[in-house]
């Protein structure tokens, strides 16, 4: 029997994203295992579904980025909508880590993360999401491990 991870809900990055996709990336195994095991719900931003789909045509394939949307619409992944005061958050962080150059969807997720009380993010991103304090706890859980 499988071991439950979690049931807490999980914020998905892109990297998570492209890793489930790519069989040849490093991170594949990790991903698809948390993924397989996890009784939760994984959400993701708006912001990252872009960042997403241009990163599965671009380097994969047509295909790859059409199964990622069909996850989505099949709420496999629990899409999450980016409103203003996210944005606004998103900036603060953004000026807050300059020489991080963190962009929009990672700034983004960390304002969703807050807003919605969630503390584990699902990432490869760990130079990131490891930097970055949120108001909410002391540290995210970045996942999986």
């Amino acid at each position: 029997m499988a071991k439950i991870i979690s049931i807490a809900p999980v914020l998905i990055d892109t990297g998570i994203v492209y890793a489930l996709a790519d069989r040849s990336d490093s991170w594949h195994l990790r991903a698809c295992t948390f993924v397989q095991n996890f009784k939760g719900a994984l959400i993701i931003p708006s912001t990252v579904v872009p960042e997403a789909c241009y990163l599965l045509q671009t380097h994969l394939s047509p295909q790859a980025e059409i199964a990622f949307i069909t996850s989505i619409i099949n709420r496999a992944l629990r899409l999450e909508q980016v409103n203003e005061e996210d944005m606004s958050r998103a900036v603060d962080v953004m000026n807050t880590y300059p020489d991080l150059r963190t962009g929009l969807a990672d700034a983004s997720l960390v304002a969703v993360a807050e807003r919605l009380n969630i503390t584990a993010v699902m990432t490869t991103d760990r130079r990131h999401f490891s930097v970055i304090k949120p108001k909410h706890c002391p540290a995210f859980t970045l996942l999986p491990e």
